[in-house]
Formats: C-alpha cells, sequence, structure tokens
C-alpha cells in the first residue's frame, strides 16, 4: 500500500451543510456542551442528516486515546468524563423530538471497562426522557475488559449494538496498529450470542483486494451479524493516510450484491455511505428483513 495522491472523483460529491434545521440542530448540541461524530470526524453527510433531524452524539469527550492512521478524531490524552453528560444528552434529544438516536464515543483506553458504563448510563437516560426513541450504540473493542463491558452494555438493552469491523484485515498491521481485528469479530458474535441485533462498517480504498473486502465481510457474517455498511474512505485531514483507489458507484453495487449472498439482512454500500448514515432506516428494513426469514 503505497503512499499515492489521486483526484477526488466526480461521483463523491459532499453537499455544503446549511438551512434552518441544520443551524438548530448543530447550535442546540453547542449549546448543550455536546459532542457529535457528525461533526468531530468531518462526515460527509452532516448536511443530509442534520437537515432531517438526525444526530450521533460522541461521548466521552472528542479526544481519542489511539491512532488509526485514517481517522479525524483528535488523538491524546482525553480530559475527565462528564458526569453529567447523560442527561444532557437526553435532554437535547428530547427538545430535537428524535426518534431514533446513535450513540458512539472515541475509544477510551485509560478507563478500565473502555468506558462502557457511561455508553450504559447515556442509554438508561435517553428511556427515561425518551420512551419511544430507539437507542442504537456504536462501540469500541473495549480490549481491556470486553467480556465486563460488553455485560455492563447489554443489561441497558440498546436497541442495536454496532461494532465497526472498520478496515479489511489485511489493513489491520498499517491502519489500526492498536485494533485487533479477531477481537471485534469476538465482540460482534458475544453481541448475537445474547441475541441482540449487530451492526458493522467497513470502509473501503485503502489498497485491499476484492478478495481482502470479500473475506472481511464473511468473517463478520460469521458472527451472526445481520447489518453492514460499506463505504468509501476519503482523506479528511492533512497527513491522514492517503486514498489507495476511489470505487466507482458500480463497483459499490457489486460488493452490496456479494453482501447479501453471503447472507446479511440489509446492506447499505455507496461512496459516501457511513456507519451510522440512515442508521433508523437500516434497522427497521433489517428487522422485516430477519421476521420475513422466520416465518
Amino acid at each position: 500500500m503505497g503512499r499515492l495522491t489521486r483526484s477526488i472523483p466526480d461521483w463523491i460529491k459532499c453537499t455544503i451543510p446549511s438551512g434552518p434545521q441544520y443551524k438548530k440542530v448543530k447550535q442546540h448540541v453547542n449549546a448543550c456542551g455536546l459532542h457529535t461524530v457528525c461533526i468531530e470526524a468531518r462526515c460527509p453527510n452532516v448536511g443530509e442528516c442534520f437537515t432531517k433531524g438526525h444526530a450521533t452524539f460522541l461521548i466521552m469527550g472528542n479526544v481519542c486515546t489511539r491512532n488509526c492512521k485514517y481517522c479525524a478524531v483528535a488523538k491524546g490524552v482525553p480530559l475527565p468524563v462528564d458526569d453529567d453528560e447523560p442527561q444532557k444528552i437526553a435532554r437535547a434529544i428530547n427538545n430535537l423530538k428524535l426518534s431514533y438516536v446513535v450513540v458512539t464515543s472515541v475509544t477510551r483506553d485509560d478507563l478500565s471497562d473502555g468506558g462502557a458504563v457511561y455508553f450504559a448510563k447515556t442509554v438508561d437516560a435517553v428511556r427515561t426522557l425518551n420512551d419511544s426513541t430507539m437507542v442504537e450504540v456504536l462501540i469500541p473493542d473495549f480490549k481491556h475488559s470486553q467480556q465486563l463491558s460488553l455485560k455492563t452494555i447489554m443489561a441497558a438493552k440498546p436497541d442495536v449494538i454496532n461494532h465497526n469491523i472498520e478496515v479489511a484485515q489485511s489493513c489491520y498491521t498499517t491502519l489500526r496498529p492498536s485494533g485487533n481485528y479477531r477481537a471485534s469479530l469476538k465482540l460482534l458474535a458475544i453481541v448475537t450470542e445474547y441475541g441482540f441485533t449487530a451492526k458493522s462498517g467497513l470502509m473501503i480504498g485503502f489498497g485491499e483486494t476484492l478478495d481482502d473486502i470479500v473475506q472481511t465481510l464473511r468473517d463478520v457474517r460469521s458472527t451472526g451479524c445481520e447489518i453492514m455498511t460499506i463505504g468509501q474512505y476519503c482523506s479528511s485531514h492533512k497527513g491522514a493516510y492517503p486514498v489507495q483507489k476511489y470505487y466507482t458507484p458500480d463497483e459499490f453495487s457489486r460488493i452490496e450484491a456479494i453482501a447479501y449472498t453471503i447472507g446479511f439482512s440489509k446492506v447499505m454500500a455507496a461512496p459516501l455511505v457511513r456507519s451510522s448514515y440512515r442508521a433508523g432506516e437500516m434497522f427497521s428494513r433489517a428487522t422485516i428483513a430477519h421476521n420475513t426469514m422466520e416465518a
């Protein structure tokens, strides 16, 4: 995987965020002292999602303890966790009238449980003020306490437990030096073993082959995971790992079709797809597909 510079193709186009609803969500989140992965990770869909009144809340601060080569989130030593954050998020969701929310975090290897208790507290707080809101958690691998941390999160009963495999196995050593491919698969397997809906996400464009992608999809599906997102990696900041390949929309369509043949209930694959993109829609369709297969 050499270091290349490639021109961004015409099919990757992002709408400049604007409009009253976008401003409302952004201003409200900022006023509450909260963070969203939409802003921190420079998601290309922030305009569309905020305009629809959707947001993915980033808990436990905005500084990550890991150093993945592709991520735009700040790295370093995080500040202490705000104990009032779960209630702040719950109130924000209530004020914004959100029916489906995603709660994620930076990776906090500095905490003994990786921050699992704060995920659980946030789910509980959201449910207390918003009993009809569905909650998806997008969690790290909890490499120091996986079993205990998952037990804590599952006790809060989120509707979906999402953990991104992130990149193909062949790319882990270069791009995710602190990550562990097999540990991520184990996490997903535990989630499905306990009857929760599992979801994962994959970014491509780092130099992986189609065979690498297919094998990764097979590995993820073997855990029982039913929902999969696949999107194009785009360098989000100066110094980020350079894009090795821009996949065409037709190539994404082919990969999506392959994922369905592997057995996923719901797949969304396209250049600008990200893990939390249209998350509520992904969950509802996967649930319908699952129920249909069981009938």
